[in-house]
């Protein structure tokens, strides 16, 4: 499956951006999905997960509340609502899916192997 991010841009501290991933290949309604971030000068981290029914979401902690995953299976595209944002928001924010389709949840936050290109999201003080 091939993924492409986009919706990243800068946004003052307080605002609100959404995030969309649009996929294409193999079936992409079989697929749990996720994102993470990688901050300047750090890892890449989890930042929520969703399975391919859409029924089930997880979050990294920190930003359960502010952050809300959701897809639409029948436009192919995966979705992140970002609130409330801060400065330390400010990442690449990259979609992943398993290899494998028709995987439980974990899978896309334990075993990502396809990845979207990334997009820049700066949050302003």
């Amino acid at each position: 499956v091939q993924l492409q991010a986009s919706g990243g841009g800068l946004v003052q501290a307080g605002g609100s951006l959404r995030l969309s991933c649009a996929a294409s290949g193999r079936t992409f309604s079989s697929y749990p999905l996720a994102w993470f971030r990688q901050a300047p000068g750090k890892e890449r981290e989890f930042v929520a997960a969703i399975s391919w029914t859409g029924g089930s979401t997880y979050y990294a902690d920190s930003l359960k509340g502010r952050f809300t995953i959701s897809r639409d299976n029948a436009k192919n595209t995966l979705y992140l609502e970002m609130n409330s944002l801060k400065p330390m928001d400010t990442a690449v924010y990259y979609c992943a899916a398993p290899l494998a389709s028709d995987a439980p949840i974990i899978a896309a936050v334990r075993e990502p192997g396809y990845w979207g290109q990334g997009t820049l999201v700066t949050v302003s003080s």
